[in-house]
């Protein structure tokens, strides 16, 4: 069936404004999630080298090369990125915590000390753990997590615009065919 022409005339504003509409919101969306981008990406690096926590140097006892191989690339530096956030929690902090008390986390170690509270050992393993457990969590939630997210908002902010672009594109194609 072949529709009249004003029928097809009025399709196809209707689809070119709702285009225009949606492409609106997709770039105030897409402005918001770059935003979240730069706050969060920026907020994360701040606080992170605020801390001036730093991974030990090269060739230092503390860093062996067999052990660390994978976090030589960041001997000496600043913890100052989510990936080097992940890296040194996981990487450094949770293999160090391992050897503390034959792989048990603080919450074994914690039990046991209330059954043994004059276990000096025992009580010195559950202070270490907690300490590293703590550090290492708020690296990945804050450095890492954080980080991430900020990542996937600025993917998401360039996604939306240039849908938000083939939307206008759509809109101006179907104005022609007016």
């Amino acid at each position: 069936m072949v529709q009249p022409k004003a029928t097809k005339k009025l399709k196809n504003e209707i689809y070119s404004n709702l285009a225009i509409v949606i492409a609106v919101v997709l770039l105030a969306t897409g402005g918001l999630a770059y935003w979240a981008h730069s706050f969060i990406g920026d907020m994360v690096q701040r606080e992170l080298a605020a801390q001036k926590v730093y991974f030990p140097e090269k060739g230092s006892p503390a860093f062996d090369a067999a052990t660390y191989p994978e976090l030589q690339k960041y001997a000496g530096q600043i913890v100052d990125s989510p990936d080097k956030a992940e890296a040194y929690a996981n990487g450094y902090i949770g293999r160090h915590l391992q050897k503390v008390a034959n792989g048990k986390v603080y919450s074994e170690v914690s039990a046991e000390s209330m059954k043994n509270p004059t276990d000096q050992k025992l009580q010195q393993q559950k202070q270490t753990l907690f300490q590293g457990e703590t550090l290492r969590g708020l690296l990945l939630t804050s450095g890492y997590g954080f980080g991430t997210v900020a990542k996937i908002a600025g993917t998401a902010s360039l996604v939306l615009v240039i849908a938000a672009a083939g939307l206008v594109s759509l809109a101006a194609f179907l104005r022609i065919k007016i």
